[in-house]
């Protein structure tokens, strides 16, 4: 039977026996009152029974058991007025719950059934999901987008809140990525499809927020393990009680009064609204358990290239050596690093793209990545280095003659990479890159926020590390560090008590995450690594989510700790009430529908949580 429908029975047969009662129809007042009791009782003695069969002993139980017990004492009234406020409890518990789901629903009501397509030279319409990848897609203004892809023609603004939080539309023209979810404000966009249905970035958010909604709180498990031996010492305690006293009242009460529904609910609700939250805001906390441990961080860690800076260094500098000209040093080392993904090779072969040099590369025999060091090739023959100083001296190449070039890039900013053929130091270049606008900002804000220590993790020389560093005010910089140096480093601060956060972009950092208490990913929109890996992914590209994500969860964790202790004083309270007289079964029940409706609507402050600065 509908929730609600049992409720408006159950309520109208009350009504009914109250006026039978007074009336003086006390048969009628009885009968109105048990069928009510019935009404209302049935769906929950039905969970209880089912229950029961898989050894659990619950509050539904309780319930059932004071209702059963009141009837056969002829306390018809007590019995109606309990199985209806308990029903009446859980309508409004289911409801409330339910709005503070509201922000992954606002999510889901933004996926597009439909799509326009061309094919064969024809525009049609077909349902979002039979969208084929490599398909182009059709969006015009205030359409909204339903696959991932790439923008092949037109441009336009599109609205991204749905994923990443940000307020104000991107810009998009060919070459952009767009996203499933979006909306197309204004303009004209023909796509190209990358993701359609379960493979989009939107769809992958939807779920793993659904999991993470779901997903139980070391508080909550720990409440849960709890009430499993509470609840049977209640019974115990209310057979007692009737063994001492003879007073079934008494024990009845006693089981109802003892129900610890507050303090099951206190937890899951606030982990669900604060998750909920952050989804709304672009933040992907990927559960309960992660929250909690991001409310009690102290320490910050950072990557520095791509989350400090923007991750696009630039070739800023080229010095040649010898009879070594500054073209010559760009073509040796963009030929060796062709095979290379890091951010620093990219900026050697986009200088080198834009030198304009039209002499013939050397033909790559061999490529090797040495990592937190540079690269090994050997063209047409000859071995060629281009890294750091450690890895020359690492192949017993003498740098002291280029030192005092190296510490004039370094003590700039710049990174200095040596470039080395045939044994010889041919050249250095210089790499810069540009700190992120809101990074001085943001670690000021963790600092007001009382993180403990802020530290720079880089692979990248002491003093390029140490200039970065200096702009956006972290003191503690950790530089010339290979990857299992982060991770040794992140371990020592955890060992010191430290509950450390890891912010990287999800890609390169992701062991040192996964090192770390927290793993937060920059820009997790279109990574797939990010996305998966990170405990919270940052679904924009900014630094600012942060505080944000750190506040929200300490937000959460006052949020359960008030909800608990509330909870648990309230049983004692009713319970001390029972036993002292003045707490008696219906009104008993009433107060604790009453405290449990409170912790929800204290959980569900959570959704309009916003940061404070200042």
């Amino acid at each position: 039977m509908n929730k609600l429908l049992v409720i408006l029975s159950s309520g109208s047969l009350i009504t009914l026996g109250w006026l039978f009662g007074k009336l003086g129809l006390m048969e009628l007042n009885a009968a109105a009152m048990i069928l009510a009791a019935v009404i209302a009782g049935y769906p929950i003695a039905k969970r209880a029974f089912f229950a029961l069969k898989f050894k659990v002993i619950g509050i539904d139980l309780l319930v059932s058991i004071a209702a059963i017990g009141a009837i056969i004492i002829g306390e018809y009234w007590e019995a109606a007025v309990v199985t209806f406020l308990f029903a009446f409890g859980a309508y409004l518990e289911a409801r409330a719950i339910t709005q503070t789901r509201n922000a992954l629903q606002s999510l889901i009501d933004l996926t597009p059934k439909t799509a326009s397509v061309r094919r064969d030279g024809e525009e049609i319409i077909v349902p979002a999901e039979e969208v084929r990848v490599l398909e182009t897609v059709i969006v015009r203004s205030g359409e909204k987008l339903p696959v991932d892809g790439i923008v092949i023609r037109g441009d336009g603004y599109v609205n991204q809140a749905s994923i990443t939080g940000e307020s104000m539309p991107v810009s998009k023209e060919p070459g952009s990525e767009v996203y499933s979810g979006t909306i197309c404000e204004t303009g004209y966009l023909e796509v190209e499809t990358k993701r359609v249905g379960e493979d989009t970035t939107f769809a992958r958010i939807i779920s793993l927020v659904e999991e993470a909604q779901d997903s139980k709180a070391p508080t909550q498990r720990f409440i849960e393990r709890f009430a499993k031996y509470y609840t049977p010492a209640v019974i115990a305690l209310s057979i007692i009680t009737y063994a001492i006293t003879r007073d079934a009242k008494l024990a009845l009460t006693l089981l109802v009064i003892a129900c610890p529904g507050a303090l099951v609910i206190a937890t899951p609700i606030s982990i669900v609204s604060g998750i909920g939250n952050g989804a709304r805001n672009g933040i992907l906390i990927k559960g309960g358990e992660h929250i909690e441990r991001a409310g009690k961080v102290d320490a910050v860690f950072f990557d520095k290239t791509g989350t400090l800076t923007k991750g696009l260094p630039q070739v800023t500098n080229i010095q040649g050596l010898g009879n070594t000209s500054e073209i010559e040093v760009l073509r040796i080392a963009n030929a060796a690093e062709e095979g290379s993904e890091h951010h620093l090779a990219r900026a050697i072969k986009e200088a080198y793209k834009e030198s304009g040099d039209t002499n013939p590369l050397p033909a790559m025999d061999s490529f090797l990545i040495v990592p937190g060091k540079g690269v090994i090739a050997t063209l047409d023959g000859q071995e060629i280095l281009v890294g750091n100083r450690r890895l020359l001296e690492d192949n017993e190449l003498d740098t002291t003659s280029v030192s005092e070039d190296l510490e004039a890039m370094e003590t700039k900013g710049e990174t200095a990479v040596l470039v080395a053929a045939g044994g010889q130091i041919k050249g250095i270049i210089g790499i810069a890159d540009t700190v992120r606008d809101e990074a001085k900002e943001v670690i000021a804000r963790l600092r007001k926020q009382g993180i403990k220590r802020i530290v720079m993790l880089t692979g990248d020389n002491k003093r390029s590390a140490q200039h970065i560093a200096s702009i956006v005010g972290i003191t503690e910089v950790k530089a010339d560090l290979l990857p299992e140096d982060k991770l040794r480093i992140l371990d020592e601060y955890r060992k010191a008590g430290h509950t450390v956060a890891m912010v990287g972009d999800g890609i390169n950092d992701a062991p040192a995450m996964a090192q770390a208490d927290i793993g937060i990913a920059m820009g997790g929109i279109g990574s797939d690594v990010a996305i998966e890996t990170a405990d919270i992914a940052l679904m924009e590209d900014k630094l600012d989510k942060i505080p944000y994500a750190i506040g929200l969860s300490r937000a959460t964790l006052r949020n359960i700790s008030i909800n608990v202790s509330f909870a648990v004083a309230v049983v004692f309270s009713l319970l001390i009430g029972v036993l002292a007289g003045v707490v008696f079964l219906s009104s008993g029940m009433l107060i604790h529908e009453i405290s449990v409706l409170l912790v929800i609507l204290n959980a569900s402050r959570l959704l309009a949580y916003k940061e404070r600065r200042g």
